[in-house]
């Protein structure tokens, strides 16, 4: 690790911001975000603000992007003010979201233009285990991509997986796991609803559950989130109910593609449709519940 390697954090959102923050503590961090307040959130953390894209990626050894979709992808990278033609040969672009496969190859052949790679690593963990370095990291790149991007990566990550030697890898293997977590959310919150309609006390039942066959990662952390769904404020937003419309829609082109059925995944999906159909696209995914059962029966 050395403050000579520069990483450009483009997007300085819920994660965007922790994961630049924790970079900062021993490498170089540029930052951008169109969202003033971020900037200046940022700024207060040690990271050097730009007014654009360009002038924060310009001259780094890594960017690492936090993007909702293919298209906003292609945009940041190729688009009217897109960064891939600032950076130097050498360069590599960390794409740290869930964007699918399909735009890989295309994303991969334009940045090869630059002499630039792409490090395909999708993460996640939520923000607090951002900023703890805590993160899961699957990665899809070659060896020498994975070595140029190991700096910021080994800082952010608690368990770091090599899946394969190319970008889109590390995006089928993150479909695979938001397959699961879409499913045990949904899951979680039909249990929590059937309790409260038995006439169950749901945080009894919840830690009755975790301490048995039916516990699960999701069950533990989005459990209290569920409980608290009805209240005026709701839970604290962590990972928005519409990223569960995107990363399961993803699950479900990548079913399709590879004709398997996944109707597990598939009524799963339909819960996020609906919560977004609802008004509950910014909510926190814990709100699925709302969409099963939209009042508590227990009071």
């Amino acid at each position: 690790m050395t403050s000579n390697y520069t990483v450009t954090v483009l997007g300085l959102g819920a994660m965007g911001l922790p994961m630049a923050t924790r970079l900062a503590s021993q490498l170089t961090v540029n930052g951008f975000d169109i969202a003033e307040p971020r900037l200046k959130l940022a700024e207060e953390a040690g990271i050097a603000t730009f007014a654009t894209a360009r002038e924060a990626a310009k001259g780094a050894d890594a960017v690492l992007l936090a993007v909702r979709n293919g298209e906003q992808l292609n945009d940041v990278l190729f688009g009217q003010n897109g960064v891939a033609s600032v950076l130097e040969p050498g360069a590599v672009v960390i794409l740290g979201s869930t964007v699918g496969t399909e735009a890989i190859p295309a994303t991969v052949a334009k940045l090869a233009e630059y002499g630039v790679e792409l490090v395909d690593a999708p993460l996640s963990g939520g923000p607090k285990r951002a900023g703890e370095g805590d993160l899961l990291i699957v990665v899809g790149a070659s060896p020498e991509a994975r070595q140029k991007a190991a700096p910021a990566l080994e800082l952010l990550a608690s368990t770091l997986t090599v899946v394969g030697d190319k970008p889109g890898d590390g995006q089928a293997l993150k479909t695979v796991n938001q397959l699961l977590c879409g499913v045990h959310i949904a899951a979680a919150a039909e249990a929590m609803a059937l309790a409260d309609a038995l006439g169950l006390d749901q945080a009894k039942t919840l830690a009755a559950l975790e301490a048995g066959a039916a516990g699960s990662f999701m069950l533990s952390n989005r459990g209290p989130r569920i409980l608290e769904a009805y209240t005026e404020e709701g839970a604290e937003v962590l990972s928005r109910l519409d990223i569960f419309v995107k990363d399961m829609g993803i699950v479900g082109k990548a079913t399709r593609a590879a004709g398997l059925a996944a109707p597990v995944a598939a009524a799963a999906e339909q819960l996020y449709l609906l919560g977004q159909a609802q008004g509950l696209a910014a909510a926190d995914d814990s709100a699925v519940i709302k969409v099963v059962a939209p009042t508590k029966r227990t009071k």
